[in-house]
């Protein structure tokens, strides 16, 4: 378990955030919040994916007037995202919702600011402070922003770091003059060296919690390496109190991808299998990336955590086995099935997919009898 950077706590409804609270897992829906069917339907997939909290965006009034009725579909905490219009900040929060994502420098008169802090203090809802790239560049120097990908990159970083930093402060300090501390910081950006940078400064200036992730990150298949670039680094150094990992793609895969970080890291428990294989390579003699993800379809409705290992050559397979609890090593027409390190079985190569998985159900059931087991005692 890394060490995390100590910070105060808000509430979420029933989720806190921060304060040594565990790292919860936020992704957001892509539906128009109007349509009050799909978007509870959306949220209601999220939340069994494993998202403690979903954001919903609220740019019209017809969205806002949507809430109520989607608060009453679903029992996941939501957060209103808020641009431009202060009235759906307020109508947001008159209609129940959780929290407010807010980015101050889009109300341009500090009285609509005061009323929607007013409105959340006196409900208790907290708001997300949040400073994107985009919306800073153009405060930075002109060359600057020139330098997207010249020797001058270092020092773009520095000088946005800089700015997202000076933002926040200016931020807090009308949040704080009106006594409003249920506040939550973030900084967004593309640029994973940047989110790392600037989250970083923030964790060493502010003492609330942070939600960290890159914004714009793209297509699941590069979107997942800069998310994890980011996320990864920044979470092993204790920093980041909820996380959000954006795809442009089904936002249930935000929600997988940030368990999965999650659990690499050591940062949550398990609580479905983990599947491992070896890597592809010339000593395979079967069709190793055909049977591993027939494994992995097979694992999808397992709920208990337990290690399942798919190796397709000798030198790699006994090992695994040994540290998995069901493993399968694959060779040319057979394949050996271990439990819990001890060879159970040789099956045929017709047989090796059902095989594993019978003993695969075989040992889930035995761990839900023991979780039922302490369950009884406590």
């Amino acid at each position: 378990m890394f060490p995390r950077r100590p910070t105060r706590q808000v509430w979420v409804g029933s989720v806190p955030i921060g304060g040594g609270a565990p790292i919860s897992i936020q992704s957001m829906t892509n539906t128009h919040t109007h349509d009050v069917d799909a978007t509870a339907a959306q949220v209601r997939q999220l939340a069994a994916a494993g998202a403690e909290l979903v954001r919903v965006a609220v740019p019209d009034a017809r969205d806002t007037a949507a809430l109520p009725a989607i608060l009453g579909q679903v029992s996941v905490p939501l957060i209103a995202d808020v641009h431009y219009r202060y009235e759906r900040a307020l109508e947001a929060v008159e209609a129940g919702v959780h929290k407010i994502r807010l980015n101050p420098g889009n109300l341009k008169q500090h009285k609509q600011v005061e009323r929607v802090l007013a409105a959340c203090r006196e409900r208790r809802v907290p708001i997300r402070v949040g400073v994107n790239e985009g919306s800073l560049v153009e405060r930075a120097d002109p060359a600057l922003r020139a330098a997207q990908q010249s020797r001058l990159a270092a020092d773009r970083r520095r000088e946005l770091v800089r700015l997202m930093v000076e933002t926040l402060e200016e931020y807090l300090r009308v949040f704080e003059k009106h006594d409003f501390h249920d506040v939550v910081l973030s900084a967004k950006t593309p640029d994973a060296a940047l989110a790392i940078d600037a989250c970083r400064a923030i964790s060493a200036r502010f003492d609330y919690p942070l939600h960290v992730g890159v914004t714009h990150a793209g297509p699941l298949q590069t979107g997942r390496i800069r998310s994890v670039a980011a996320l990864g680094a920044l979470l092993a150094e204790g920093i980041g109190d909820t996380v959000r990992i954006s795809y442009a793609d089904d936002p249930v895969h935000e929600v997988e991808d940030a368990k999965e970080l999650l659990c690499a890291l050591g940062l949550r428990a398990r609580v479905e299998p983990e599947l491992i294989a070896c890597p592809t390579c010339g000593r395979i003699e079967v069709d190793l990336v055909a049977l591993t993800e027939q494994v992995r379809a097979r694992l999808s409705g397992i709920k208990v955590p337990l290690k399942v290992a798919v190796m397709g050559c000798v030198v790699n397979g006994p090992g695994e086995a040994e540290g998995a609890d069901v493993a399968l090593c694959a060779g040319k027409g057979k394949g050996i099935i271990y439990v819990r390190g001890e060879q159970k079985r040789i099956v045929s190569e017709t047989e090796m997919l059902e095989a594993l998985c019978d003993e695969v159900q075989a040992v889930a059931q035995q761990i839900e009898r023991g979780q039922a087991g302490v369950r009884n005692a406590e």
